[in-house]
This record gives C-alpha cells, structure tokens and sequence, in this order.
C-alpha cells in the first residue's frame, strides 16, 4: 500500500514536471515565430515644404506646422532672402532668382528619390511657380497655391500685373512704407504696409494677437525682385511644370490678392482642383484648422487620381 501510494506519488510528480518543462518551452517558440513576423514596410510620410509672401517669413506658418506635425506629417517653412530671420537687406535683393534661392537650395539637398508638397501663400505663389519649373515632378508631388500669385510665366504682360499685383489703392495713397535702394530716382526696391493699415488690410478676421505678432516680425519685402519675376519654358526641367498637379485655395474676403484677381489667375492658368475659404488674407491665422484640412484634402485628391 505505501509503495502504491510512493509510485502515484513519483508520477504526479513526473506530470508535474513534465508539464512545467512543456510550459517554459511554449513561449519561447511563440516569441521566435513573433519576432520573424514583424517585418512589415513603414508608411510614407508626406512632406509638405510652407513658403511665406513678402514681408513674411517661415514665422507666419506656426499654427500650421503643428497641426501638421501633431498629425504625423513633415513640415519645412523656408525663409526667403531678407525675410524672417534670413539677415539680407531688402534693397540689396534685386533678382527674383536672389529673392527665391533659400527655396532653390533647400529642394537641391532633398533626397533623389523625396517628393514634397509646395504650399505657396500669396507672392509665394511665384516661388512655387519657379521651383515647378526648375525641378518639375521629380521632386513636386503637389504645387498648392493659397491667395497666391498663380501665374505660369510670372509678370510678362499688363495682365499678368492686373491680376497678380496686389492693388490697395482703395485703402489711401499712403498704404506702403518704400525704400529706395538705388537712389530717389529710381524705382522702389523694398515695401510694407505700414503699421496702422496692417490688421485692416491683411488680417481684418484673424485673432488680434496674431495681427500684433505680424506687426512685430514683418520686414520690407524686395519689391523689385518681386516684381521683375519672369519665368520662361527655358528654365523648365525635363518633365515641366505643367506635369505637376495644382491646386487653388480660394479666400473670399481677401483685401491684398482680391477674389477677382484669383479667379482671373485660376481661369488664366486653371488648376486640378480650386476650393473656397471664408477667411481674409492670412487664413494660416484666421482659419487654420480650415485651411489645415484643405491641403491635406488636396493631397488625397490628387493621390486618388
């Protein structure tokens, strides 16, 4: 009796056993076969390259660069030549080519095979414009025009001057502070809007302390650099510019690039795709989460071609 009771005892202790040893082998096989199972591709992330207008800078693209950023994106906002914390002097920037080279330079050192977003605000329409031409679809997945000077070859024509110069003229005489780099004489090489026209003019819906941070960071912008821009076929790359897609976000209480001048610049040179903001000038302050929503729509519309 007390060997039966020793022998059932040795072989619950044997099962015991045996069942520890399969217990303890188990995961290890589980984690093996886990860990070679975990080699799936990273999804691309979009990058989208913000460009500012004159007297703007990198600074103006705040609000969108974190809901951009808080949402899994690449951001880059450039500062063009005298603009921003980019240190020239306005008055001694007389090419567009001078005024643009930041953006140049920034889309030569991208990885071969990176495409990027262009998003252009107001004169930065031209800088989008140029970099299309330059590097074509090979580097621009999307060129995105916001109340931005959208013409194809620049200023060539009165036209081009009619629908992509802005014309405060209905705001006084006295709107722009000038400078005159090249003497009295000669034509004005830098210009702002003076103090008291600015939140009027370009940010009359936007909070009251974004239009007192503008007032604090805007600087003279190269006027005649700007306005001197001509873009020719000559300066396109192999794939040109009319092979990347665009598209134009309308602002319909725009006092600086007037809603008709927009719909001249998008029947002159029509986009892929043309939405509306109800926003001034500066929807960046004014309707970000809007104007957030927007690009990142058009991009989708173009992927899903």
């Amino acid at each position: 009796m007390g060997e039966e009771v020793n022998m059932a005892a040795a072989t619950a202790t044997a099962a015991a056993a045996a069942e520890e040893e399969e217990s303890t082998v188990l995961p290890t096989t589980t984690s093996t076969t886990a860990t070679a199972t975990t080699t799936t591709k990273q999804p691309e992330v979009l990058h989208f390259v913000l460009v500012h207008g004159i007297s703007g800078g990198a600074w103006c693209w705040y609000k969108i660069k974190c809901l951009m950023e808080n949402s899994g994106y690449k951001v880059s906002c450039i500062d063009l030549k005298s603009s921003g914390i980019e240190t020239s002097d306005a008055n001694s920037i007389l090419s567009f080519n001078d005024y643009n080279q930041p953006l140049l330079d920034f889309l030569s050192t991208l990885p071969e095979n990176e495409q990027v977003i262009l998003v252009g605000h107001s004169a930065g329409g031209l800088s989008v414009t140029q970099a299309s031409h330059m590097f074509g679809r090979k580097k621009i997945r999307l060129a995105v025009y916001v109340a931005a000077t959208m013409l194809k070859l620049g200023y060539l024509t009165d036209e081009d001057f009619k629908h992509g110069v802005p014309d405060l003229s209905g705001f006084g005489d006295d709107v722009y502070e000038l400078g005159f780099g090249l003497g009295s004489d000669q034509p004005p090489t830098s210009a702002i809007v003076k103090k008291e026209y600015q939140r009027k003019i370009i940010y009359q819906m936007s909070p009251q302390e974004d239009s007192t941070l503008a007032a604090m960071l805007l600087r003279p912008g190269p006027i005649q650099a700007i306005l001197t821009a001509q873009l020719t076929e000559a300066d396109s790359s192999d794939d040109g510019v009319e092979r990347v897609p665009r598209v134009y976000i309308r602002t319909i209480h725009d006092h600086v690039v007037k809603p008709e001048q927009q719909e001249a610049m998008i029947k002159g040179w029509p986009p892929k795709n043309v939405y509306v903001l109800d926003s001034d000038h500066s929807p960046f302050f004014s309707a970000p989460f809007l104007l957030f929503g927007l690009i990142v729509k058009a991009v989708a519309s173009v992927e899903c071609d």
